[in-house]
C-alpha cells in the first residue's frame, strides 16, 4: 500500500509537469542537530534529503515535496518520508475575474494531502491527511505569500494501536512565503502553520493547538560557479515547532520536551 501511495503522488506530481506553464524542480540537504520527537529527545541530529517540484498551469499551482530523514542514535538511527501535495486552484485565473482587495491579489482554494512513513520502535507514525480550505494570495513584489485556512481529515496508525485512529477534522491557519530579503541573490522563504487541538489522541490523551514554523535565508550562488541564476542556494534557517503533533510539551507523559523543537540548521538546494 506504501509504495501504492507512493507511485501515485510521482505519477500526479509528473502529469501536472508535462501541463506546466512554467515549473521549478529542486532537491535540497538539510542538516541540524536539535530536532525533536515527543517522548523523546530534542537534541536529535538530523539530515534530511528533499525532493520539490513547483509548477503552475491555467488553473493554478501544483506544490509537492518529500524529505527522506535520517535520524542519529538519538532517536534510535530512524528513518523517515514525509510527502506533502498541494494544489492551489486559482479563481482568477479559471473566471478571467479579478477578485482583488486590499493587499490581496487574488483568491483560491489549496486542496492536497500529507502522507508519512517511520520506522522509529517507539511510534513508528504511519500519517495520513487530507486537506481543503480557501487561500488568500498576498501581492508582494518578486515572490509570493499565501494565507490558508485549512480542515484538515487525519488519522495514524502507530505501533500499539489496534487500528487506523482517525483525529477529530481540526483546523490549519497556513502561511508559505518566498520573497527578496532586501539585499541582491538573498531570499526569505519558509512556512508556519497554527494547527487547532484534534481532539483526543489514539491512546485517550487530550491534544492541543501545535505551532509548527521553518524560515530561511537563502543566498543564491549561482553566478561564481557560472550556472543560471537561482540554480544553486545555500542558506541557514530556523525550526520553531511548539506542541509537535499536537502533543503538550509541558507535561511528560502526554509528549514531555521532546514535543519543543527549536532546530538551528544549514540547507544546500540545486535546481534544474
Amino acid at each position: 500500500m506504501k509504495k501504492k501511495i507512493a507511485l501515485v503522488a510521482m505519477a500526479a506530481a509528473a502529469v501536472c509537469a508535462q501541463a506546466a506553464d512554467w515549473s521549478d524542480t529542486s532537491i535540497a540537504y538539510t542538516t541540524g542537530n536539535h530536532y525533536a520527537e515527543p517522548f523523546g529527545s530534542n537534541s536529535i541530529a538530523k539530515n534530511i534529503y528533499s525532493l520539490k517540484s513547483v509548477s503552475g498551469d491555467k488553473y493554478g499551482q501544483n506544490f509537492f515535496n518529500v524529505d527522506m530523514l535520517q535520524s542519529n542514535s538519538e532517536d534510535g538511527g530512524a528513518q523517515e518520508v514525509y510527502a506533502v501535495y498541494r494544489r492551489l486552484i486559482d479563481f482568477g485565473k479559471i473566471t478571467g475575474k479579478s477578485y482583488a482587495f486590499g493587499p490581496v491579489k487574488d483568491v483560491g482554494a489549496t486542496v492536497g494531502f500529507d502522507w508519512n512513513t517511520k520506522n522509529d520502535t517507539g511510534y513508528a507514525s504511519k500519517k495520513r491527511m487530507l486537506v481543503a480550505g480557501p487561500t488568500l494570495m498576498i501581492n508582494v513584489p518578486k515572490g509570493f505569500f499565501d494565507i490558508s485556512l485549512l480542515v484538515l481529515d487525519e488519522s495514524n496508525a502507530p505501533v500499539g494501536h489496534p487500528s487506523r485512529y482517525h483525529y477529530k477534522n481540526h483546523a490549519d491557519l497556513s502561511f508559505a512565503w518566498g520573497v527578496p530579503a532586501g539585499i541582491n541573490n538573498l531570499s526569505f522563504e519558509g512556512w508556519a502553520d497554527v494547527i487547532a487541538s484534534k481532539g483526543k489522541d489514539e491512546f485517550n490523551n487530550d491534544t492541543v493547538t501545535e505551532t509548527h514554523i521553518n524560515a530561511a535565508l537563502m543566498y543564491d550562488v549561482s553566478a561564481p560557479v557560472g550556472a543560471a541564476k537561482n540554480t544553486f542556494k545555500l542558506g541557514a534557517g530556523y525550526e520553531y515547532w511548539k506542541n509537535k503533533f499536537g502533543n503538550d510539551h509541558t507535561n511528560a507523559g502526554t509528549g514531555g520536551p521532546g514535543a519543543f523543537a527549536k532546530t538551528p540548521f544549514v540547507k544546500a538546494e540545486y535546481h534544474f
